[in-house]
């Protein structure tokens, strides 16, 4: 299957719907975080589960003044209650707190809150609900929600398969090769990515989302005077895909003061626009690099910012990174997703540390790769030897083969 729905139809199913579920039967409070325009509010208004409560919005200015006037009155308006843009009003969060302290024994799925803004950290939220929340991210789409199938790629199934059944694990999917570059201008919101068909149309688009969030979406979060070098800023970081980030540096191409551009950056990532990857710091023989390598959460809006209209090999590797972060939020017990560099070159993309053990991924945009291009791969078996279960080199051709020992090349469309 890779066909897209068609615009107009029912909501497609999506990755994180499980994890609210089982958030809902254990934790009183259930907040939904995610960039504007990710489906959220589609999310809470389709689930079943959710049916049967109030949904309000801080969208609606009569609920935001109620919000930020009387908010106790607010959260006891029924037994349950829904509640879109929660970040627009931080005391609203405290009142949520004490509801859910006032009822014993605690309810579970008493409340589910939206917000377009990491709670954990917006520092005028003065409580983070600890104990009393559990918090689920909702990306942009990976491509197998906007097919319908409602998933991420093959990560689970690789982790809990043998490494010698890769090969038939990967070639035994039905799909049809695909091509990345539409798929990184598409984007992964879903309206570019499942209701606007042409390149054109999700440009205009795009500007509209960029303006909302500049204009509105960040002064929710800390006011932004100077909105034009805010924007330098974030094109800055869209060219600089997949780069291990240095602050100073793009300060300095932003044309910023230091702490201006931290500032910016650090809202960047609150508002779930910057990607920060950790590295991965256990260090045995090398030195590490332990500076995070910068990502966006949709290659599409990305390619807007930084004016470029051809699709590069790091909106490949964005794509992957997109498709891992949402699998891995999904999960109950998150395996960590992290990358691998050493100050004398060796790197791998992405590491995946699991239970199960270690499992390195390298993303080519070649058709062709070669044993050279596995070398990072390599590189990280003899570091980390039984560790690693195996390794993962995905690549843009259409062919799946052992490129080494142990090291599966697969073509990125058979696994995402």
């Amino acid at each position: 299957m890779t066909d897209f729905p068609e615009p107009g139809t029912p909501p497609v199913p999506r990755l994180a719907a499980d994890a609210v579920a089982r958030a809902l039967r254990v934790m009183p409070v259930v907040a939904i975080m995610g960039a504007r325009q990710t489906g959220k509010s589609t999310l809470v208004q389709s689930l079943p589960a959710l049916q049967d409560r109030p949904y309000l919005t801080l969208d609606d200015l009569d609920v935001r003044e109620q919000a930020r006037t009387a908010p106790e009155d607010l959260v006891r308006r029924a037994p349950r209650l829904t509640v879109d843009e929660v970040q627009r009003e931080a005391d609203l969060v405290l009142a949520v707190k004490r509801a859910v302290d006032e009822r014993r024994p605690r309810s579970p799925g008493q409340f589910v809150l939206t917000g377009s803004a990491n709670l954990l950290l917006m520092k005028r939220i003065r409580d983070t609900l600890a104990g009393r929340a559990a918090y689920v991210p909702v990306w942009p789409m990976t491509r197998r929600e906007q097919r319908g199938d409602g998933r991420a790629g093959l990560w689970s199934e690789l982790l809990a398969t043998p490494v010698p059944d890769w090969y038939d694990l990967v070639g035994s999917a039905d799909e049809e090769p695909a091509e990345w570059k539409e798929l990184a201008r598409r984007g992964s919101h879903p309206t570019p990515a499942l209701e606007l068909t042409s390149q054109d149309d999700r440009r205009i688009w795009f500007a509209g989302y960029v303006q909302t969030y500049l204009e509105r979406d960040l002064q929710d979060l800390s006011a932004i005077t100077e909105v034009v070098d805010f924007r330098r800023l974030m094109r800055v970081a869209c060219l600089r895909l997949g780069n291990v980030m240095n602050k100073s540096e793009m300060a300095r191409d932003a044309g910023l003061a230091q702490a201006t551009a931290h500032r910016y950056l650090n809202l960047l990532e609150t508002s779930y626009q910057l990607i920060s990857l950790e590295p991965y710091a256990v260090n045995r023989t090398s030195r590490l690099v332990k500076s995070p390598k910068l990502y966006w959460s949709d290659t599409g809006l990305a390619m807007f910012l930084a004016g470029e209209l051809q699709a590069q090999g790091a909106h490949l590797e964005n794509l992957v990174l997109m498709d891992l972060v949402a699998w891995r939020d999904a999960q109950v017990d998150p395996p960590q997703v992290l990358y691998w560099r050493t100050r004398a070159g060796a790197e791998v993309d992405f590491v995946i540390e699991h239970a199960s053990g270690l499992l390195p991924i390298e993303v080519k945009s070649t058709h062709r790769p070669r044993t050279t291009d596995a070398q990072g791969l390599l590189a990280f078996r003899e570091e980390y030897g039984d560790r690693v279960r195996g390794a993962l080199l995905l690549h843009g051709g259409d062919s799946t083969f052992w490129i080494s020992k142990d090291v599966l090349a697969a073509p990125w469309w058979r696994v995402l």
